[in-house]
């Protein structure tokens, strides 16, 4: 003959549960484009990982996208120039 179940309080669910909450995401900024990239990954935006070109992002574009990107990837090499600059002055 099969016993009865027991229910745990809401207390108890609770403090089961409380292990289950998600984690902030850490983002750093890629080195060539600036842009926010997850530790130990590709830059989705210009296709580098630690200095070096891994994927060719441009490959996958049309021409005119191609285009666009190369002139937008040139705007942020600079602007990473830039604030690279003003970092080295203030200091």
């Amino acid at each position: 003959m099969p016993t009865m179940r027991q229910r745990h309080t809401h207390s108890h669910t609770h403090q089961r549960r409380s292990h289950h909450a998600l984690k902030a995401q850490v983002f750093g900024l890629c080195d060539k484009c600036g842009q926010a990239v997850q530790p130990h990954r590709v830059c989705p935006n210009c296709g580098t990982y630690q200095g070096r070109e891994v994927i060719d992002v441009l490959k996958k574009l049309t021409k005119k996208e191609r285009k666009d990107k190369q002139k937008e990837m040139a705007e942020q090499e600079k602007e990473a120039k830039k604030m690279d600059m003003e970092s080295l002055s203030v200091k």
